[in-house]
């Protein structure tokens, strides 16, 4: 495993995908790589991510008729940072699963709109993809934000890029 990681960040290193507009398996690859750990939840919680809910203290997002994202894991510090790279996302997306694990299905890259655009002049990018925006008011209680989904652990009909995932879904309340 150490040596996966120490490939992963050679790779990281070589194709700079820190906010990086060029795009290539590679960045996927390299992505995946750090973030395999991450499978075992007790493994996120240690690195620092925490469950987040919406505002209305939902913690599985879904939209019917376009599926769903799953339950997020976020890593504040990451999120407060300002900076976006491919080893290191915001947030964890894991799948609830029939016997109440939870599946790692997606990474999330998240940045607060005016920290990056105080310094940007143009919205992040990552694996040759620029990040959709999210204006407030809005279902988390946040205020704007730039974010982007990368399904690198579970196949997307939408896009390996899509917010919505038709195959992910949440269980009723």
């Amino acid at each position: 495993m150490k040596r996966v990681i120490a490939i992963a960040a050679v790779m990281l290193a070589v194709f700079g995908v820190s906010g990086s507009a060029t795009a290539g398996p590679n960045e996927l690859a390299a992505a995946r790589a750090a973030t395999a750990g991450y499978h075992r939840i007790t493994s996120a919680l240690d690195a620092g991510y925490g469950l987040f809910t919406d505002a209305a203290g939902i913690a599985c997002i879904d939209a019917p008729g376009m599926g769903a994202m799953g339950i997020h894991y976020v890593n504040g510090g990451l999120v407060d940072d300002g900076a976006v790279n491919a080893a290191t996302p915001e947030a964890l997306v894991y799948e609830p699963e029939a016997n109440g694990r939870l599946r790692l299905v997606a990474l999330e890259y998240v940045v607060f709109k005016d920290a990056w655009d105080a310094t940007h002049t143009s919205p992040p990018s990552l694996f040759g993809k620029t990040f959709d925006p999210t204006d407030a008011p809005n279902r988390y209680g946040l205020p704007p934000f730039y974010s982007l989904h990368a399904w690198v652990w579970k196949h997307n009909p939408a896009g390996t890029f899509a917010m919505w995932n038709p195959n992910v879904s949440c269980p009723a309340a």
